[in-house]
């Protein structure tokens, strides 16, 4: 088996955001963040705010071309009634605010409004909370930190959760987990079809989080590599794409992957066998939602392109398996390449059954008798 771990390090800094980008998207949030709880015209009815997204989740890739930005997801927990107040006028209620602010950088989406600023783009999202037990949370530290899942490893949905602190004691873990209102969704209105439906951004980022973990800290990898090959390889037919294509890899990606490659195998695989029967038919096939069991993630995608992703899926598995098995790195990195395009470092150029390190190229592979960890609290590749 060839995981060629020092080849996936490198891929990994190629295609994950960069410091600047980083540094865009903490200033792009930030700013709206403080400005949405300074707004006297909105203060009556916001809770509080949140980071979600792939940002949050740190399965975000860098954006492929020059002209694109990158994407900020800010959750507003409002307390508007969307027994009494429509879909419509709960995302208008925050006109007046983004005239003030963003005039001319905003537009309408079904379920947010997207601003477009010239270095990073942001996503408010308007919702509505359930109970006053989650708008408790939703005020906590484990929510409120912008610390994202490789910042904080360790974080958990829980009020008592500080960063780099453990929980105290195991009833006080049971307890949060077993607190009913952990389970409790938020309420989001959308404008085209005009009503209120659940979401749950929390249960996305803990689910996140214990697959992760569960993956030895390959998981949010794995997820930037396969989400890099659609975006650069396969980008049509355009959906499934971004978090449902993110909600694919967590439920194919096999706990216990030892190496980025090994899950990338796994979740192709996985994802090509789950759905043979669904892709044949051109039948969209049901993928339940984290938090919300009775939301489809595909159900946006027609079987027409599911059947179409499908046969993608099943072609970079192939190509996957091949790169994993091959023994020999140059041939291996070669395959690898060849599935995830430029961005993945050029095979070795010493001679076949030499030990592939190539002086010339920074990153080549050497042979490794420890695991590969990536410096500045970075996860494993």
């Amino acid at each position: 088996m060839s995981a060629v771990p020092s080849y996936f390090i490198d891929f990994m800094r190629n295609i994950r955001l960069t410091e600047s980008q980083i540094t865009d998207c903490k200033t792009g949030y930030r700013s709206l963040q403080e400005r949405l709880h300074s707004e006297d015209d909105l203060k009556d009815i916001i809770v509080d705010s949140f980071l979600q997204g792939s940002y949050r989740r740190y399965t975000a890739v860098r954006p492929f071309r020059d002209r694109e930005k990158s994407d900020v997801d800010i959750v507003v927990v409002t307390t508007l009634d969307r027994n009494t107040i429509t879909p419509r006028q709960a995302l208008d209620r925050f006109n007046s605010f983004l005239e003030k602010y963003y005039k001319g950088k905003y537009k309408a989406h079904d379920r947010s409004w997207k601003i477009e600023l010239s270095y990073v783009e942001l996503d408010l999202v308007p919702t509505s909370a359930t109970s006053r037990a989650v708008e408790e949370l939703v005020k906590s530290t484990s929510v409120q930190n912008d610390l994202t899942l490789e910042d904080g490893p360790d974080w958990k949905l829980s009020i008592s959760w500080q960063p780099g602190r453990l929980l105290d004691t195991n009833s006080t873990m049971e307890k949060a987990t077993n607190d009913p209102w952990r389970k409790e969704p938020l309420w989001i209105p959308d404008r085209e079809v005009q009503k209120w439906d659940k979401t749950h951004p929390l249960a996305q980022i803990e689910a996140t989080q214990i697959k992760n973990s569960n993956c030895n800290g390959h998981y949010v990898n794995v997820v930037k590599c396969i989400k890099w090959w659609r975006i650069t390889q396969r980008p049509n037919p355009q959906y499934p794409k971004s978090y449902p294509l993110e909600h694919l890899c967590w439920v194919n990606c096999s706990n216990g992957v030892n190496s980025v490659a090994a899950g990338v195998v796994s979740t192709l695989e996985s994802i090509r066998d789950t759905y043979k029967a669904d892709a044949m038919s051109k039948r969209t096939p049901w993928v339940a939602d984290h938090g919300v069991p009775e939301h489809n993630v595909l159900g946006r995608v027609s079987g027409n392109d599911f059947a179409a992703f499908h046969q993608h899926i099943t072609e970079a598995a192939t190509l996957a398996r091949h790169a994993y098995e091959e023994e020999d790195i140059q041939k291996s990195v070669t395959l690898w390449k060849g599935l995830f395009g430029d961005r993945f470092p050029d095979p070795p150029t010493g001679r076949e059954g030499d030990s592939g390190e190539s002086p010339s190229k920074p990153g080549g592979y050497t042979p490794r008798k420890e695991p590969s960890i990536i410096g500045g609290g970075r996860y494993a590749a």
